[in-house]
């Protein structure tokens, strides 16, 4: 079996090497014959490579133990969920999946556009190719899933305790198919530099792609994020780690060009810049991996040390290098017939929600490198920490929010004094009743204070476009409300997705701001009926209990939570797995739409009973999960394709009034 497994991936080299071959040859010598070959070849390399996948999880699943991977992270008590995760809980079956989906993709895109962009397409397969060839390689020479052991083990090692979590069967694969799925719009790019055909074209055909891409990628930081959460038991949900920068990098700077594509595809406008976005966004993706795979930065989330993280370091440099270079040949082709009209107008301001989206991506990119910036230039790795990052991100994040609010406020070319009055008066009224009302319950810390009136600014701001258009839709066709409401998103789903996401995003700067300024915090240690106070909760301590199961002993803290005339129980853990270094930390939650009662066995006595716990109250944390499913949901809708539109009662420019379009 494990045999069949590698020939697997072998045909898929074979296939992978003959259909970039063949797409090139169709392209430049224009035979259909041999872009039809090469088409066919995507698929078949894709079915080779769901093969060998499929090889390797029954591998997991059976508990073959002649195989070194298989030995190494499942073990005869790891439920069968776990083993089947263990998929890409390691650094060569996690290469085998981002080969697995990037065939995958590649075969799905080549299906989607068999039928058109016949310039494009052989360029794109021969790039989308390239990338898969480079990770089979490293698959069949240096990092074989497939890999025997001399004398087969008794019993494997099983799965880190870490790892043990529903988060693992979710997490990664979302943040794969996010960083796998911008493999797309880059190819599609580069086929257009080659080409030439450097309309919007190619913006358009992608446009979903990178959408795709971007909604996993955003799945997969907030699951991640959840998954910190509840498991590390630390009380946080981001600890600015190295690999948790690298995720969110191609995902800000996939927002961007998601933002600024619209520009070129209305006004013409921005063509070098989306192409360096491209660019950037999966050369990001592809320096995700690097941190991941060299052990450069020390990261709870990372493989260790391994030859590969150099072996990606020159992958990415070509990237980047041969990608630039092409840019810069086409540079001439590339100039904008239109420039910016004024700085008051929605072109510009979605070039400064840009410029903050990038200047977000620098800030966290220089500061995850600069431990490597600063040993290789002084000997000595410094760490740049959490206060660096929040300092740096805490403006920009305001400006962006802002600009959230702003930018579907703004005429396209050139704002009048009357369009801006008509436009951002309600908005900014309600933001100021909101900054009063917040001054007049007591808030008086300025950064929560301004973040929660441009969020009011910006939800009004959504609020606004989905009455007002549901209201003129009903008035021009006497539809129920409901209705008109659910036709009026459904005729146009990039725009009113994007305003779902737009609310998401303010739900999670609450959520972020709440648990920055007003969280509480205490450590106490206490003997059995003992109590303590934090804020408005009274906590008395009931005892320990051990209980032991089949692959695991727990040992539970009992606690009475007295919250007013309310009370609950919360039972905080810590939970001793066999092939564990240390315990696990089970944290205890209840979450409340005000708050999240946070409560972590920190240590325990074991003659006298006495337990030290460490107590948190996290106001407004499930915000941040809820905005996040809602930005999810926001991005779904805008990826489902408008409706065929109804026969229309009144004339089109109704409509145009009806949905701001200036």
């Amino acid at each position: 079996m494990p045999e069949a497994g590698y020939f697997a991936l072998l045909l898929s080299l074979i296939f992978t090497v003959y259909a970039a071959v063949a797409a090139l040859l169709g392209a430049r010598e224009e035979r259909a014959p041999f872009l039809i070959s090469a088409q066919r070849s995507v698929m078949a390399a894709a079915l080779a490579l769901a093969a060998s996948a499929g090889f390797l999880v029954y591998l997991l699943a059976v508990r073959d133990f002649s195989v070194e991977y298989v030995a190494s992270h499942t073990s005869r008590a790891l439920p069968l969920w776990y083993a089947v995760a263990a998929f890409w809980a390691g650094q060569k079956g996690s290469l085998l999946f981002w080969a697995l989906l990037g065939g995958l993709f590649a075969a799905a895109a080549v299906w989607a556009n068999r039928r058109q962009h016949r310039r494009l397409l052989p360029y794109a397969i021969a790039v989308l190719m390239g990338i898969q060839v480079f990770f089979l390689v490293l698959l069949l020479v240096a990092s074989n899933p497939f890999e025997r052991l001399l004398f087969p083990a008794a019993d494997g090692k099983g799965l880190n305790p870490l790892l043990q979590n529903h988060g693992m069967i979710f997490h990664p694969p979302a943040l794969y198919l996010g960083y796998v799925g911008f493999a797309i719009p880059f190819a599609f790019g580069i086929a257009a530099l080659i080409t030439g055909r450097l309309d919007a074209a190619w913006i358009r055909t992608t446009r979903r792609w990178t959408l795709v891409a971007w909604l996993f990628l955003g799945a997969g930081i907030l699951l991640g994020a959840q998954w910190a959460y509840v498991v590390l038991g630390w009380g946080g949900y981001w600890a600015w780690d190295p690999v948790e920068n690298a995720s969110l990098l191609p995902w800000l700077t996939g927002t961007a060009y998601l933002h600024s594509v619209m520009i070129q595809e209305k006004k013409g406008m921005l063509k070098v810049w989306n192409l360096v976005l491209v660019i950037l966004t999966f050369a990001l993706a592809i320096f995700g991996t690097f941190l991941t795979r060299s052990g450069v930065l020390s990261s709870v989330h990372s493989f260790g040390q391994s030859s590969l993280g150099y072996a990606f370091l020159w992958f990415l440099a070509f990237v980047l290098g041969g990608s630039l270079i092409l840019l810069y040949s086409r540079r001439s082709q590339l100039v904008s017939p239109r420039k910016i009209e004024s700085l008051l107008s929605r072109e510009s301001s979605f070039l400064a929600n840009n410029l903050i989206l990038v200047g977000i991506a620098f800030a966290v990119f220089w500061g995850t490198v600069f431990p490597m910036v600063s040993e290789a230039v002084q000997g000595t790795k410094v760490t740049v920490g959490a206060p660096f990052f929040n300092r740096v991100t805490r403006p920009l994040g305001l400006g962006l929010l802002l600009l959230t609010g702003i930018c579907p406020l703004i005429a396209w070319r050139k704002a009048t004094a009357t369009n801006l009055k008509k436009n951002f008066l309600r908005p900014a009224v309600v933001a100021a009743l909101a900054a009063a009302a917040f001054f007049a319950l007591g808030l008086r810390e300025p950064v929560p204070l301004v973040f929660f009136s441009a969020g009011a600014f910006v939800l009004t701001t959504v609020f606004w476009e989905f009455m007002f258009g549901a209201r003129a839709r009903r008035g021009w066709t006497g539809e129920n409300f409901l209705v008109a409401l659910a036709r009026l998103v459904s005729r146009n789903t990039r725009r009113y997705g994007g305003f779902l996401i737009h609310a998401g995003i303010v739900a999670i700067f609450v959520g972020i701001v709440g648990t920055s300024y007003f969280n509480l915090e205490k450590q106490v240690t206490l003997r059995k009926g003992e109590t303590a106070h934090l804020g408005h909760y009274l906590i008395r301590f009931q005892g320990l209990a051990a209980e032991r199961y089949l692959d695991q002993e727990v040992l539970k803290a009992r606690l009475e939570v007295q919250e007013g005339s309310r009370s609950f129980q919360s039972v905080p853990e810590k939970r001793f797995h066999p092939n564990g270094d240390q315990p696990m930390t089970h944290v205890a939650i209840r979450s409340t739409l005000r708050e999240d009662f946070y409560v972590i066995l920190a240590g325990w006595e074991s003659n006298s009973g006495a337990a030290t716990f460490k107590f948190l109250v996290n106001p407004l944390a499930c915000w941040i999960w809820y905005g996040g499913w809602l930005v999810l949901a926001g991005g779904t809708v805008a990826l489902l394709p408008n409706a065929a539109p109804a026969r229309a009662r009144v004339a089109a420019p109704a409509l145009e009034e009806a949905q701001h379009v200036a």
